[in-house]
């Protein structure tokens, strides 16, 4: 094992480009002139912009010029970026399913702009906007190498208009300085520009990106640069200050409940590079519910961060480690505790501190500390959870950082033994980056800390991927001890060493409907250390796919699985279930196909359904979503999976239902009500989110948010509640 991550690291130290070679610029000029931020371009400022320059094509090619082309030009005085826009378009039947902000961008005509302030290929900030001018903005991290990356609940004061004419769409925006962080007298960012046209079903980008790589990779992008050095960033101090009114019942104990509740957040730069944040009582309500899922498996799902305190710069505390196996940091287990029951239960914030951002060009810092509240009744004590890390640039694009967490508690209870007092985790990773993202990877190793436990307890991986025009290959490799614990981290399974290896061929017609086609293999062993190496679990999958130039995809796959129970499982969740016996192997294998239409269309679907055999019996799933979009006011879908698992005497068999009706309006570009209904009998649980939001001023909101949830096996409620939450960004 040692020997096999030793070779993984000098690999990956191995590989890494002497510079980020970009080709494509221009000039951004300073300008004293008032520009009315309306989506007319009617100053004459802007034609005295240098143009950015043409677009090049992504999809359905990546070789040639845009064919709708987009002319972008920027401006910027003492304290305000300003861009203008004129997207060419084959007519003005654009598609825009929502006028709410933070839209999705798949799907619908926009156009989006990234700005690498740092030049470093790792952050960006996100700024899009529709022919409708509705606006959002998101934080791109870990060089954009995914969507894991792509965090849109960021928030920040800026304006934008658009304009729809005869062939055309213009729009403008005014982005303040202050919005972004960035180095003290830059006189370059890095930039890149994407752009959706739903007519012609085109995207085409400003600089070129091959198909292969993600649209938002950091990689990929040119130079702009100022005409005027850029002077300290004088971001104001922001108070975000709450109140919020509550009623609740549950009626399992027949208990109701009312109050007021206030608290504050507050944003305060450091220098130009650096962000404090603090959290006095915060409130979570407004938040949008998880969706449900059937868990058919042994293990722990996460679900992702949506807590605004928690995204700025998120990737510096959440990406340590590997993602799905070993997190030693997951901040959503921050606010939430383990009753004397054993239940997972809310547990409250009384407070805390985020410091996080550059220190120089090639060094990040982040430090957080949240204290949570004790309760006595249901044992649960009071906590700080703290992390400390830094991120050394190295070499164009890869990183090295390392970490220190604690979990500490406080205060003398009886209920808290010694062991349960703290923990810690101490650890480095190196992220591997090179300059045309082919080579990209990870390597780490983590130990942690208790009470009378401090030998061994590591965790350790090695991650390499290699993403041609042809080829998408990677292998993965974990290492978990028996006795690692991180309390604030996400650990699907301990004891494991886990292989992970795929191979993908991806084939690319010259002509015809098929964008492009392939092949990829995919296999996962786990052995168990504990168990002297067993081979406890297995999966071999293959599949291919196919990508269409309509936008729509469909695809057939087959897997084998071994699953090796060391301890009795049911598979369906049943109550009162007899339990398929540990101790035993089983062997299955399954055949499933899969579909997806062009989301861009008014009625759109996505399908997928298995049959095959299920430990020792059998399984048959169908999943489906459509969406019917009465633009650009009302979105309405429908998200249905069902399984139905049959096994032998004397062990459970299920039909498993999901049901997720969801129907979301927009009034306006300020005013917005969707409501969620999740049927899961698995979970006995009908649940119902409804919330009205009214945007009355710059990211100052009024939410009214209820939600009721019932039993469904046998029919009553089991928990209601109503909030009415005022929030009011005030910039000092």
């Amino acid at each position: 094992m040692t020997r096999v991550l030793s070779a993984f690291a000098l690999l990956f130290f191995s590989i890494n480009g002497l510079s980020q070679n970009s080709n494509k610029s221009f000039t951004v000029k300073h300008t004293s002139d008032k520009i009315i931020v309306d989506g007319v371009l009617d100053e004459p400022i802007w034609a005295l912009a240098e143009s950015a320059g043409e677009f090049q094509q992504y999809f359905p090619a990546d070789n040639v010029p845009a064919v709708h082309q987009t002319d972008i030009r920027m401006l910027t005085d003492e304290t305000t970026l300003y861009i203008s826009f004129k997207v060419y378009t084959p007519g003005s039947n654009y598609v825009t399913p929502s006028l709410e902000r933070d839209f999705r961008a798949g799907g619908s005509d926009n156009i989006s702009i990234l700005f690498d302030t740092f030049n470093d290929g790792t952050n960006a900030f996100l700024f899009g906007i529709n022919p409708y001018g509705v606006r959002r903005e998101a934080l791109i991290s870990g060089g954009g190498q995914s969507l894991n990356g792509f965090t849109t609940s960021w928030d920040v004061k800026w304006r934008g208009e658009s304009k729809i004419h005869d062939g055309y769409y213009t729009s403008e925006m005014a982005i303040p300085l202050t919005s972004m962080k960035f180095a003290e007298g830059a006189t370059k960012w890095r930039f890149q520009s994407y752009r959706f046209d739903m007519q012609s079903n085109e995207r085409s980008n400003w600089y070129v990106i091959p198909q292969n790589q993600s649209v938002i990779n950091l990689a990929f992008m040119g130079d702009m640069h100022f005409e005027k050095p850029l002077g300290r960033s004088r971001t104001p101090l922001t108070l975000i200050p709450y109140v919020n009114t509550i009623a609740d019942k549950d009626f399992t104990t027949d208990v109701s409940t009312s109050g007021l509740k206030v608290g504050a957040d507050a944003k305060i730069a450091i220098g130009n590079g650096m962000n404090l944040d603090v959290t006095i009582n915060p409130d979570f309500s407004n938040v949008e519910v998880d969706n449900i899922f059937t868990n058919l498996t042994r293990f722990e799902v996460s679900l992702p961060e949506r807590r605004q305190f928690f995204v700025d710069n998120n990737d510096l505390f959440g990406s340590y480690g590997g993602g799905r196996d070993a997190n030693p940091f997951f901040s959503r287990r921050i606010g939430i505790a383990t009753d004397s029951s054993g239940n997972s239960v809310q547990n409250d914030i009384l407070g805390g501190i985020r410091l996080s951002g550059k220190l120089n060009n090639n060094l990040r810092l982040g430090f957080l500390n949240i204290q949570t509240a004790e309760n006595k009744d249901q044992e649960i004590a009071s906590n700080n959870n703290m992390m400390f890390a830094l991120q050394q640039k190295v070499f164009s694009r890869s990183n090295i950082g390392v970490f220190f967490i604690n979990r500490q508690t406080f205060g003398n209870n009886s209920f808290v033994t010694e062991e349960e007092k703290y923990n810690r985790v101490i650890g480095v990773d190196y992220n591997l980056a090179s300059v045309d993202n082919v080579w990209n990877g990870k390597f780490y190793m983590h130990k942690s800390f208790q009470p009378g436990d401090n030998e061994g307890n590591i965790s350790t991986g090695a991650f390499l991927g290699r993403n041609s025009r042809y080829w998408n290959v990677f292998s993965d490799l974990v290492y978990v001890d028996e006795e690692f614990n991180s309390d604030l981290g996400f650990i699907r399974r301990k004891d494991i060493v886990k292989w992970a290896n795929s191979a993908q061929r991806l084939f690319w017609p010259k002509e015809g409907l098929i964008n492009n086609h392939g092949l990829q293999v995919f296999n996962i062993l786990t052995w168990r250390p504990g168990l002297d190496f067993q081979n406890t679990d297995r999966n071999l999958e293959v599949s291919y796919d196919f990508e269409m130039k309509n936008f729509s995809r469909f695809g057939a796959s087959y897997s084998n699985s071994y699953i090796f129970l060391t301890d009795s499982f049911d598979p369906t969740g049943s109550d009162d279930a007899t339990e398929l016996p540990g101790n035993e192997g089983y062997n299955f294998d399954s055949y499933s196909v899969q579909y997806r239409s062009n989301n861009a269309k008014v009625f759109a679907v996505e399908a997928e359904s298995s049959i095959g055999r299920f430990f020792n019996g059998s399984r048959f799933s169908v999943g489906a979503e459509a969406t019917l979009r009465i633009q650009p006011f009302a979105r309405l879908s429908l998200d249905v999976n069902y399984d139905k698992i049959t096994l032998p005497d004397p062990y459970a068999s299920a039909d498993l239902w999901l049901i997720s009706p969801r129907v979301g309006f927009t009034f306006s570009k300020s005013i917005f009500w969707s409501t969620l209904f999740q049927y899961s009998n698995q979970r006995d649980n009908l649940g119902i989110n409804s919330r009205l939001q009214w945007r009355f001023a710059p990211l100052s909101d009024l939410f009214i948010v209820y939600n009721d949830n019932y039993s469904v096996n046998i029919f009553e409620p089991k928990y209601r509640s109503i909030n009415l939450k005022l929030t009011y960004w005030l910039n000092i």
